[in-house]
């Protein structure tokens, strides 16, 4: 399990982490809502979610269902989102249902007790679980400049039944995006380092565009690059996934799948 604790006082994130340790599960802990938010969004780029996110209900600055307001916008209904609170939290329920959370714990926080809601509310959102879209026939645009990497990653989706367009340079893949159809592509696949034109410019010229789709494409960076920095630079640049190279078969089918409109 991934678990983040968040919570002004480091106290309090300390001896969470420690009642997880009993149970075998480690943890990591920011003591504010906003560098929460700002985690949570990098570890989303990377496809790299949160099992569990414990949330201190009184924060300052941003409070707990704030957090979970943010939180919830940058990863839908994936993760569990818990609020840890020593107050009465009766009158905030469907405030919180609103904002995202699936559970109220109170505090101080017990091992048993944090895994069996955990368990309870993954329970429940398999259950209601959203269908993830169907890659068979999805047509990709896959900018890659190395014609072996090209290569593989063409084997990869053909395994999905997918079709792959394949532009060497991000200045292609460009062009490749701005003359065709509207809604013709159904993702882009863009590798960062490429000549002519790279990742980040290819990117950046796509979501310029006066059309719908180019708003709402979803573009997938594939790089070696993996620093939290390259992330950043990534979603800036209107990136909705950083993906590393190797790439992971799974991992790809995974993030096509939550981010290809159906």
């Amino acid at each position: 399990m991934n678990v983040l604790i968040i919570d002004d006082d480091p106290v309090a994130c300390e001896y969470a982490a420690m009642e997880l340790e009993k149970v075998g599960v480690s943890s990591e802990f920011v003591l504010s809502g906003a560098e929460a938010v700002e985690m949570v969004k990098l570890k989303y780029a990377r496809r790299e979610v949160y099992n569990l996110i414990i949330v201190d209900w009184k924060m300052p600055e941003m409070d707990g269902l704030e957090t979970t307001r943010q939180i919830r916008s940058i990863i839908g209904d994936e993760s569990t989102i818990v609020i840890l609170t020593s107050f009465y939290w009766e009158d905030i329920v469907e405030d919180a249902d609103k904002a995202g959370v699936d559970r109220f714990i109170a505090k101080p926080l017990e091992a048993q007790n944090i895994i069996h809601q955990f368990e309870d509310a993954f329970a429940l959102k398999e259950k209601n679980a959203k269908n993830k879209a169907d890659l068979e026939g999805r047509r990709i645009l896959l900018a890659e400049d190395m014609e072996i990497n090209a290569e593989i990653i063409k084997e990869i989706l053909s395994i999905r039944s997918m079709e792959v367009e394949h532009a060497e340079d991000g200045q292609i893949a460009f062009d490749m995006f701005q003359d065709s159809e509207e809604g013709y592509y159904d993702a882009v696949l863009m590798d960062m380092r490429m000549p002519n034109m790279d990742g980040l410019e290819a990117t950046r010229a796509i979501r310029h565009l006066d059309r719908n789709d180019a708003k709402s494409i979803p573009i997938i960076a594939l790089t070696a690059n993996a620093f939290d920095e390259d992330v950043q630079r990534s979603l800036q640049a209107g990136l909705d996934a950083h993906l590393s190279k190797p790439v992971d078969p799974d991992n790809l089918f995974e993030t096509l799948e939550g981010l290809v409109k159906d």
